[in-house]
Order: C-alpha cells, then sequence, then structure tokens
C-alpha cells in the first residue's frame, strides 16, 4: 500500500469530523430560545388577577355598563289575514257546482257572483215562498170578505178577528220565507239555482271547488275549508308572540316595525290594536295582535317575520348581552374592578333583548364588565377556586401526605 494513501486517511476523518462539529454548532446557533410561558394568574378573595401585559388580557373585551336608556325588543310574528276585512263562504243549502265565475286573485265587490250551485233544496225555499205569497193573497180576500159581511150584520165580530189574525199569520209567513230567499240573491220564480256572492270589497285569496262537486252544509265547520275566501290584502293582521316582561310595552296603540326575511333591508309600520289577557300554556307566552298597512301588497299571508319595538328604560343599566352569564337559574357578569383584576357579580336581569340585556339591580353605570370570552374567564375562575378547596380540604384530612406530595412537586 501506498504509505502516501495511509497518512491521507486520518486526514479526510478528521476533516469530516470538523465539519459535522461545525454543521452542529451552526444548527444551535440558529435555533431561538423558547419564549418563557406567562404567570398562571393568582386567585384571591373571589378575583382573579393577571399581570401587566398578560396574554390572555387581550382575549377579554370589555364594555361599560350603559344608562338606563330606549332598547330594541325583536319578538317573533306571522302574518295573516285581517279578519275584520275577510269574509269566508260556506254552502247554505246541499247542491251541485254547476258554474265557477271567480278564481284566485280576481277582485270582487258586494254581490259579486262567485259560483252557480244546482239546488233542490234551496228550490224548496223558493217553493215555500211562492206558497207564502199565495197564502197571503187567499187571507187578504177572506179578510176583505169578513169585513163587508160584519158591516152588513151578518158574521159575528169574532169571525172577523179571526180573519185578521189569518191575514198577520200569512203576512209574517211570507216575509220570513222572502227573507231567506233573497238573502241568496234569489229572483222570483222557482230555479234551484243558489248563487254564492261576495259579501264584501276585496280580492279571491282562496278557492276550494271544483265543477260538479258535491256540497252539503254539513260540511262548514272546524279543519274544513271554506268554498271561498275574499279579504281585502292592503291591511293585514300580525299575530306577535310577546313574552310576560314585554306586556307594559305591547299595549293598544303601540308602534312597532315590522321585517320579513323574504324582503331584506325593507321595514313595515304597524300598531298595536289588541293584546290578550291570558298566558298561551303551550308556549308560555301571550297572544298580541296588531295590524300593518299593505298598500303595495308587498307583504303575503303567513309570511314570517320579525316585531320591532322601542323599549324606554326608566331604571337600570344595559350591558351587551354576551356579558351575561346564566348559570342554573342565576345571572352573573365578569366585572373588572382594577386593571387585570376581574371579579363575578350576581345581577337581577329586567328585560332580554337580543343583543343588549338591562340589568336592574348589581351593576352601576359605567363599570366594566367583560363582553367577549367572559365565560371562559368565569370558568378558570372557578375551577381554580375548587382545585383550591380541594387542597384545603386534602390539607385538613392529612396534612403530612399533602406537604409532601407539594414538595415532590417543587424541582
Amino acid at each position: 500500500m501506498n504509505p502516501m494513501s495511509r497518512r491521507t486517511r486520518p486526514c479526510r476523518a478528521l476533516f469530516a469530523t470538523l465539519a459535522l462539529a461545525s454543521l452542529a454548532a451552526c444548527g444551535q446557533r440558529d435555533t431561538p430560545a423558547a419564549e418563557p410561558e406567562p404567570p398562571a394568574p393568582i386567585v384571591q378573595d373571589n378575583q382573579i388577577r393577571f399581570t401587566v401585559n398578560h396574554p390572555q388580557l387581550k382575549l377579554l373585551a370589555l364594555s361599560a355598563a350603559a344608562p338606563g336608556k330606549a332598547v330594541r325588543t325583536e319578538l317573533p310574528a306571522r302574518l295573516v289575514w285581517n279578519e275584520e276585512r275577510t269574509q269566508r263562504i260556506y254552502p247554505a243549502f246541499a247542491g251541485r257546482v254547476s258554474a265557477i265565475r271567480a278564481d284566485l286573485g280576481d277582485p270582487v265587490r258586494p254581490g259579486t257572483p262567485l259560483a252557480l250551485l244546482a239546488s233542490p233544496d234551496f228550490g224548496i225555499a223558493q217553493a215555500d215562498t211562492a206558497k207564502a205569497q199565495a197564502d197571503v193573497g187567499l187571507a187578504r180576500k177572506n179578510l176583505q170578505r169578513q169585513r163587508e159581511l160584519f158591516d152588513a150584520g151578518i158574521v159575528a165580530r169574532k169571525d172577523l178577528e179571526q180573519a185578521e189574525a189569518d191575514a198577520a199569520r200569512a203576512q209574517a209567513e211570507m216575509a220570513r220565507a222572502a227573507a231567506r230567499t233573497s238573502m241568496y240573491g234569489a229572483g222570483r220564480g222557482i230555479d234551484q239555482r243558489l248563487a254564492l256572492t261576495a259579501g264584501i270589497a276585496g280580492v279571491v285569496v282562496e278557492r276550494n271547488l271544483n265543477p260538479g262537486q258535491e256540497l252539503r252544509p254539513d260540511q262548514a265547520g272546524p279543519g274544513v275549508p271554506p268554498l271561498f275566501v275574499v279579504s281585502d290584502p292592503t291591511s293585514l293582521w300580525v299575530q306577535i308572540d310577546a313574552r310576560e316582561s314585554e306586556v307594559a310595552t305591547l299595549r293598544p296603540g303601540a308602534v312597532f316595525k315590522l321585517s320579513v326575511a323574504a324582503l331584506p333591508g325593507q321595514s313595515f309600520e304597524g300598531h298595536v290594536s289588541a293584546a290578550a289577557d291570558a298566558i298561551d300554556p303551550a308556549s308560555r307566552t301571550i297572544k298580541v295582535r296588531g295590524i300593518v298597512p299593505n298598500p303595495e301588497r308587498r307583504l303575503k299571508a303567513e309570511m314570517l317575520a320579525t316585531a320591532q319595538f322601542e323599549r324606554t328604560l326608566s331604571s337600570g343599566v344595559v350591558v351587551p348581552a354576551s356579558a351575561v352569564i346564566l348559570r342554573g337559574t342565576q345571572h352573573s357578569v365578569m366585572v373588572q374592578v382594577q386593571p387585570g383584576v376581574f371579579e363575578p357579580r350576581e345581577v337581577r336581569v329586567g328585560h332580554v333583548g337580543p343583543s343588549e340585556i338591562v340589568i336592574s339591580r348589581g351593576l352601576e353605570a359605567g363599570e366594566l364588565v367583560v363582553k367577549e370570552n367572559a365565560l371562559l374567564l368565569a370558568r378558570e375562575l372557578r375551577q381554580a377556586q375548587e382545585t383550591a378547596a380541594a387542597v384545603v380540604e386534602a390539607e385538613a384530612a392529612d396534612p403530612k401526605k399533602v406537604s409532601n406530595a407539594i414538595g415532590s412537586e417543587k424541582p
């Protein structure tokens, strides 16, 4: 073997070792030192304290409790036909549909025929009217004859009085029969044709009959749709489900704004017309009825909407809804008593809105409350208190064991 090659082999190994050492040194210099962990918050006297510039403070957004003002209340609502301007038409006599004169969306006036029925039962009513008219004519002739005979001294007065009573009864029967048939628009004669007519001005908003359909008056009732529904869609009722706390606000005459998801960016103004005196046992809400004008007919019946009310507060403070914590039946907020020092505060809620809550007791105007991550802060405080209580209880049971455990944890 070449002596020269034996001398170069150790040199190459030395160079490789130095290169690896230099790379390792460079890697150690490039690795940044780990940042120290922030100190844990201190829990003392029902308070949780953070050091200055603690990273967790950046996650806790604060808001000052505002004094009483007008707050907005949003309640679920549903649009329905204005029952004061709505007519539901059912058959008064049995019969068969012979013609349909009106359809959905057709404007009608009082007396406009909607459909024609061939009704033998209505023909009987027409015949009763004709019989009553004939009886009136006969009774009048008999009365005239009895008067002539009485004047001649041929009959007694009681016969004349009997004839007068018969004429009066016949007249009353004719008036009854005629009123019954004229109620349904029947003319003279017996044609058995019954017309279903509109009694108000409006629009046909519902139709539930077909040509040739057999109808009976006993089909009318709860759960049975009417043959026609005529309504004035330029005015609608609003059915609002209100909470018990809103009773004082939703009095007749109160103004509200209505918004519909199908019409974004548009609002409609209405007013409360009536409110129930009882609470619905199923939903625990109070039924409130309002009226909203709809001249352009953009709103439709059975639309779901949101009714917005302005409520003026005489007392209490307003905080964001996210700042209030509910645990069981008790409400609380996390209040900053000093910079970086927070404590829980039990409060009484006077009103709950969609984005704001009114605190009637337990909080003063100007105090700072945590509005973001308040629940996490309260949970961290509660867990720390529970841990401290468990340590105290264990120490009371076996002080030596706890002290040894604590000592073993120290470095």
